[in-house]
């Protein structure tokens, strides 16, 4: 009590002598302070009412200590921060005085949150100990529960950041952190002692409605209604979707047919395109008619057509206040979590989408983004995406960092193993249409990918334009409004923008589709290639990536891009695809050449199919889980087919394939179960400096990194014949890997950290590569049954 009045005198006497002061001292700006006063002499109306705002933030103080001083249980805590505060009063002398006014004018509002939290503090406890609940609100020591200790540390140091703690009823005490952790979010378990005849949300057992098959759906009508009108992306979006719809429903039909009508999950699924939101600032709607990109546009349109058709409950949101209302959050909510379940099995979402649900759904993201999937055009690998990690190590970008299983991002092309493959359709072609076509190809007739006249200023280009012009009539569909670009040759036929149809024809006409090195990875090539066109592309030399190239600085990827179209490239190739150096003008002209000369036929991978997107979605819809946490891979657990249960295994996990240099899951084991399956398995060593991707392609396989929680341990070591005289347990993105030289292993600590791109010029790494289904690369041979 006696430290109560100290303070108390000791505000009142400061209150009385400011106030008495008027305007007797020069101000200086006060930097962050709440008090900002302009650096002038104070002697009028404005100094006696900065003076006055002080006092009345002193009396308030009082008012507080006041309330505090009729409370008889303050802690030791409490009566040390109050003398601290009784301390920080009395060193006030009346030498400097001034000074001394300015300093504490500057920390007053700090002052009053420090008394409030007091104050709060101590009533809190006040209530704890008349209620009788002292001892319930001990931190749990729980192993169902291992975060909440540490998370309680953090609210007892930040519980004031974010308002939404306090909308929450967290007043700054254990139990209200332990109600919070435990009601609101999933940290702790659910208090004994409270009332809950309103049980905690994230711990409700909701009767579940009964599971409901999806049937596929080949009517697009609903789908179209739901797209919505007003924008001229969204047109776009309707006009292919319709362009497609019965090349959907034949797919649907071959698809139901392969699956042999085996039950399919319904799911409730949000779809929110974020790209295209006013608050995202949608650039791509105005430019959909003046050359703009439509990449994204046409890759939306297929998504949402594959899980219309696939039979899912679909919802579409185009803009925040959609989403708010999807979610059930209310406006203006800010960033309060979500209470009660989320209302949809899964979201498919861009990084502008995740930004704002993170905004809007706040607190709770952390709680839902399983459920999330991120459509991202050019990947994110581990490195990137792992928040700490990517900080410490310098792989902090504007995107990535959000911690999720890698896999949850999805690729417009396969790029990136450590991500799913999502992908586009392109427009398949009859036996019909594709007779005509070669009837009617012009074997001297070139088009150039670049609609917008900026892609036509490529440092060099004369040369190259020159030599294809001695062979070719070159055409062009660059946008204009009223003259000719001046960046496209005089030389050219500029068709201007053509719509989609027309694009088709001429693309039915032309030998050759020529790409001047950007657009990078985009739609166009696999289009011309499907009509018939061989398309020829530059080499990179150096490869571009986020280290060289500013178009991909940023992007959160490491990834190397050897062509304009690395996909078209490597899966496709000649006689389809060239990819040449055009700095070499002999090379060059020998492709154009070797181009006239070579006949081919219309050509479109199955994976960009109707039929090999649905295939893929339909897999990763019913199979993709990253809701239920991995158990942790024990090999205490296993046991040989016809042992004992449970008998540990003996012998070698892994066994040496036939004509096969890697090594596969022992038959004889019986194998957890895994999606992939485990019989797609394939263990390799890469080289050193190589990552895993390379290694994998190396041997005919595709690099899975659901499977590296199965080879992430001593037996792995073991069946590949690596020689280690240390074995660590590590966190960094190489690993599992081993140093030759120094005879050293490292086993991973961090599975967000399990990284088929990760390489290092001293380890080689411990690969899971996998087989995978022809023309369809994202599944295994066993994915489907």
């Amino acid at each position: 009590m006696k430290r109560i009045f100290v303070v108390g005198i000791g505000f009142f006497s400061l209150c009385f002598l400011m106030t008495s002061l008027g305007g007797q001292f020069s101000a200086k700006r006060l930097g962050d302070s709440p008090f900002t006063i302009r650096t002038e002499v104070l002697g009028g109306v404005e100094s006696r009412g900065v003076l006055r705002k002080i006092s009345d933030m002193l009396e308030v103080i009082l008012k507080r200590m006041d309330s505090l001083s009729k409370l008889d249980n303050t802690s030791t805590t409490d009566a040390r921060r109050l003398d601290e505060l009784s301390s920080a009063i009395n060193r006030i002398q009346p030498a400097g005085l001034v000074e001394r006014i300015q300093a504490i004018a500057q920390n007053v509002s700090n002052m009053a949150i420090r008394v409030e939290q007091i104050l709060q503090n101590s009533m809190v406890q006040g209530r704890v100990i008349r209620d009788g609940t002292s001892n319930q609100c001990e931190v749990p020591r729980d192993p169902r529960f291992p975060e909440c200790p540490g998370k309680v540390d953090w609210m007892r140091a930040r519980w004031t950041s974010d308002p939404c703690y306090a909308f929450y009823g967290v007043d700054g005490s254990d139990c209200s952190f332990l109600i919070y952790l435990s009601e609101v979010e999933w940290f702790c378990p659910p208090l004994s002692w409270r009332n809950h005849s309103s049980p905690p949300t994230q711990h409700v057992q909701e009767a579940k409605p009964p599971k409901r098959q999806a049937a596929f759906r080949t009517d697009l009508t609903v789908l179209l209604d739901q797209v919505g009108t007003g924008k001229e992306s969204l047109s776009f979006m309707k006009r292919r979707i319709r362009r497609l719809a019965q090349q959907w429903a034949t797919a649907a039909n071959r698809l139901d047919a392969k699956l042999e009508q085996r039950w399919r999950d319904q799911k409730k699924i949000l779809v929110h395109v974020g790209f295209l939101t006013e608050e995202s600032g949608d650039v791509f709607s105005p430019k959909v008619l003046k050359g703009g990109p439509l990449g994204e546009m046409v890759q939306w349109a297929d998504i949402l057509t594959a899980l219309h058709v696939l039979g899912h409950n679909l919802k579409i949101s185009m803009s925040v206040k959609e989403l708010q209302g999807f979610l059930g959050v209310p406006p203006g909510r800010g960033s309060c979590p979500l209470t009660g379940p989320l209302p949809f099995d899964l979201i498919y979402t861009d990084y502008h989408g995740l930004q704002q649900m993170k905004q809007h759904m706040g607190l709770s993201l952390k709680k839902h983004k399983c459920h999330i999937r991120v459509i991202d055009t050019f990947g994110t690998e581990p490195a990137y995406n792992h928040e700490e990690y990517a900080t410490l190590h310098g792989y902090r970008t504007n995107w990535g960092y959000w911690n999720l299983n890698a896999r949850q991002y999805m690729t417009m092309f396969p790029h990136t193993p450590d991500n799913s493959f999502m992908g586009f359709v392109s427009e398949e072609l009859n036996e019909t249409e594709k007779r005509s076509i070669q009837q009617n190809k012009v074997n001297n007739m070139a088009v150039v990918y670049g609609k917008e006249a900026s892609m036509w200023k490529v440092q060099g280009k004369e040369g190259f334009l020159q030599i294809l012009h001695r062979y070719m009539e070159v055409h062009g569909t660059v946008y204009y409004e009223t003259q000719r670009p001046p960046e496209v040759p005089a030389f050219v036929k500029n068709h201007g923008l053509l719509p989609q149809h027309e694009l088709q024809q001429l693309l039915r006409k032309a030998k050759l589709f020529i790409g001047f090195g950007f657009p990078y990875e985009g739609p166009a090539p696999l289009e011309a290639i499907a009509n018939g066109c061989i398309f020829l592309q530059p080499k990179f030399n150096p490869p571009h990536s986020s280290l060289n190239h500013e178009f991909f600085r940023g992007k959160p990827t490491s990834r190397e891009v050897s062509s304009q179209h690395p996909y078209a490239e490597q899966y496709i190739g000649r006689p389809h695809v060239m990819t040449v150096d055009y700095n070499n003008s002999l090379e060059f002209d020998s492709a154009i050449r070797e181009i006239m000369r070579t006949k081919v036929e219309p050509y479109l991978p199955y994976e960009y199919t109707c039929e090999g997107m649905l295939e893929r979605v339909h897999s990763y819809i019913q199979h993709q889980d990253f809701c239920a946490p991995e158990p942790p891979f024990i090999l205490a657990n296993l046991s040989r087919q016809g042992s004992a249960g449970g008998s540990r295994v003996a012998g070698p996990l892994f066994v040496p394939l036939s004509n096969s240099t890697s090594l596969g899951w022992a038959t004889n084991v019986t194998a957890p179960s895994a999606w992939p399956p485990l019989s797609s398995l394939r263990l390799l060593v890469s080289q050193e400096g190589q990552s895993c991707v390379e290694a994998c392609q190396s041997a005919g396989f595709i690099c899975e990194p659901a499977h590296f929680r199965f080879i992430n341990n001593k037996e792995a070591l073991h069946g590949l014949e690596v020689q280690c005289e240390v074995v660590d347990s590590e966190i960094n993105h190489i690993l599992p890997a081993f140093s030759v030289v120094r005879r050293e292993c490292g086993l991973q600590r961090e599975p967000l950290l399990f990284s088929c791109a990760g390489h290092s010029p001293k380890y080689r790494r411990l690969c899971p590569c996998r087989d995978f289904r022809r023309g369809q690369v994202a599944l295994c041979k066993d994915c489907l049954q």
